[in-house]
């Protein structure tokens, strides 16, 4: 049976934590899809679209991995992609209580489905996209925590030279 697992995300931006959990997961998968997804809490920097693109230029080395978009619930997504898990990342006890009360809904809409959760390498422990964009939006130097290819398109969303 082929392993085939759901990493999904808003992604706005994708960063080098996002890329290390990626990378680990098309290790652990024959297939990993790696989802863009709405958070309706989130105000977006980039449209899904331009997430996506971002997805697929970072993870061009990838051959297991491929990038979608979908606006639905994850756990019908996953079912359509006859995936065995869904992929998560933590950085900290409340990314715990967050990813735990999801695989509650999870596990009761779809029990059949696992979670497997990959801890964050301690460098990118306090990693978050929110931060970034803040950083990014006054000028700070966020160069180390994602891609080169993510890192010049923000600056081109903020207009940094």
């Amino acid at each position: 049976m082929e392993r085939i697992g759901v990493y999904p995300g808003s992604f706005d931006p994708v960063t080098n934590g996002h890329l290390d959990i990626i990378k680990r997961a098309s290790k652990l998968f024959d297939k990993v899809y790696v989802v863009v997804s709405l958070n309706l809490k989130k105000d977006a920097l980039f449209t899904h679209h331009e997430r996506v693109d971002l997805l697929k230029q970072v993870t061009s080395e990838f051959e297991n991995v491929e990038i979608e978009f979908h606006s639905g619930l994850i756990i019908d997504y996953v079912k359509s992609k006859h995936a065995n898990a869904i992929v998560r990342g933590i950085r900290a006890i409340s990314d715990f209580e967050h990813e735990f009360k999801l695989f509650s809904f999870n596990n009761d809409l779809a029990s059949e489905i696992e979670t497997v959760i990959l801890l964050a390498k301690p460098t990118h422990l306090f990693l978050s996209s929110s931060d970034i964009k803040e950083l990014a939006k006054f000028s700070g130097d966020i160069s180390k925590y994602v891609p080169e290819y993510v890192y010049a398109q923000i600056n081109k969303k903020y207009k940094i030279v």
